[in-house]
């Protein structure tokens, strides 16, 4: 008999065996009749005012179908991608939301920039094609780090955004942490950088776009994770067509973890470019384009600070995060600064906390969602500032951690930013943890790998 599904119950799974044996059906496998084949010419600059572009042998080379450019796209009055959800700045105001051309203008502002599309009959004849383009770049200051971004004389990514700053968000209570730090034995600060990730995926992405001229209707076919939000983005906010007129097909993704989720400028140039020539379009990244052009995760800085009275019982935490939105905001790119801040909570009795979120424009590849989305983030902020203030007080990491856990005659607990837990039994989960990984016998096993040369 079936069970009723729960939380915890594992749940079989079904798909291994056609993948397994080779039964996948990933998006470089779909090859409609008359398929042509698109590459994109990239920036090599991070930031470059572009002169002048000639197409002119690009477009007169062996099988070459159409190179286009932003002055194509914009005569068939097409529209531009947009972000949500919107945030505001320290003042109240909108959030500086540049318009993000899928193909750039007069201006390039990160390595890989979408410069002109090639469409023609093979692959190769369209990279050969696009060798052919000839761009005047007048290269421009850039800068990489969000930290640098906001300090005076820095490069402006945009010319309208003098302070670099996307937008600001505040969460939990100031004043009681400020107070909180006021009244404390120790504190403990540090700056935390976290790395930017960038995606590997089995699958590179890629993206077909399919019009029929006789129904009028678009087909992308793409792996993604929302195709219902990405067909009513492109349909209603790009085309400018109805919802029904639109369809998104996703087969076997190949790895995401957070990669697919945006509306990519490939998913609109190649149903841009299918309309025009009638024909089905397929743009697939290599390794290389794949670094260029894809949305990345993480890159936050984090200014931390934690508050505790003398026998090591946390009074409050504060801190000021810098975090990295890129170039341009993709269609998710206001979610990764802010999502699951409440995390830095951790599982601890904290009185008072404070986070103030800067979301920083710089010369780099867009930001969505990575893999937890904020939480590896969070908790690595509030675990290190708790190690810090263990050394600083000469305590036991795990034993200044059992203190402040949060007890389970708490429960439900409501956390000083934003989460509230429902239940928990976190000092039962510490001696569990030290069990398992006979904590009581590091010392030992220290000690036998010095003897034989090792550090452990």
């Amino acid at each position: 008999m079936v069970e009723k599904f729960g939380i915890g119950q594992p749940v079989p799974r079904t798909e291994d065996p056609r993948l397994l044996t080779g039964g996948g059906n990933y998006l470089d496998d779909n090859a409609p009749t008359n398929l042509a084949r698109a590459h994109i010419l990239r920036s090599p600059y991070a930031a470059a005012h572009i002169r002048k572009i000639d197409t002119s042998a690009a477009k007169a080379a062996p099988g070459v179908l159409a190179v286009l450019t932003a002055d194509d796209y914009d005569a068939d009055g097409y529209a531009a991608p947009q972000c949500t959800p919107k945030r505001k700045t320290h003042d109240g105001t909108a959030m500086f939301e540049p318009y993000n051309r899928p193909l750039v203008k007069d201006r390039v502002r990160m390595v890989g920039d979408y410069v002109a599309l090639v469409v023609a009959e093979t692959l190769d004849q369209a990279k050969d094609a696009a060798e052919l383009i000839e761009v005047d770049y007048d290269p421009l200051p850039a800068v990489s780090n969000p930290w640098e971004a906001i300090q005076a004389g820095a490069p402006q990514v945009w010319d309208d955004c003098a302070d670099n700053i996307c937008f600001v968000h505040l969460v939990g209570d100031k004043a009681a942490t400020d107070a909180a730090f006021e009244t404390a034995d120790v504190v403990v600060k540090q700056w935390l950088p976290v790395n930017r990730s960038a995606h590997v995926t089995m699958e590179p992405r890629g993206a077909i776009g399919d019009y029929d001229q006789r129904s009028g209707r678009w087909t992308l076919y793409t792996g993604c994770h929302y195709p219902w939000q990405i067909r009513d983005e492109l349909a209603e906010k790009i085309f400018k067509v109805p919802a029904h007129k639109f369809s998104v097909k996703t087969g076997d993704i190949g790895g995401s973890f957070g990669l697919r989720g945006a509306t990519y400028h490939e998913y609109i140039l190649v149903c841009w470019a299918s309309r025009r020539l009638g024909r089905p379009v397929k743009w697939i990244a290599d390794r290389s384009e794949g670094f260029m052009s894809d949305h990345h995760g993480r890159d936050q800085t984090w200014d931390g600070e934690i508050a505790l009275d003398k026998s090591g019982k946390i009074l409050a935490m504060r801190a000021k995060n810098y975090s990295n939105v890129g170039a341009y905001l993709s269609s998710r790119g206001t979610l990764p600064p802010v999502a699951n801040l409440g995390t830095a909570a951790g599982t601890y009795d904290v009185p008072a906390m404070h986070i103030d979120v800067t979301a920083v424009y710089t010369n780099t590849n867009p930001m969505c969602p990575f893999r937890g989305n904020g939480r590896p983030e969070a908790s690595y902020l509030i675990e290190r500032l708790i190690d810090l203030a263990a050394d600083e007080m000469d305590m036991d990491p795990v034993e200044i951690r059992r203190m402040n856990s949060i007890p389970q005659e708490k429960m439900p607990y409501k956390t000083a930013l934003v989460f509230t837990y429902d239940s928990g039994d976190f000092d039962t989960s510490i001696t569990l943890a030290q069990d398992m990984a006979d904590w009581s016998g590091f010392k030992a096993r220290r000690e036998d790998s010095a003897k034989r040369g090792l550090l452990r």
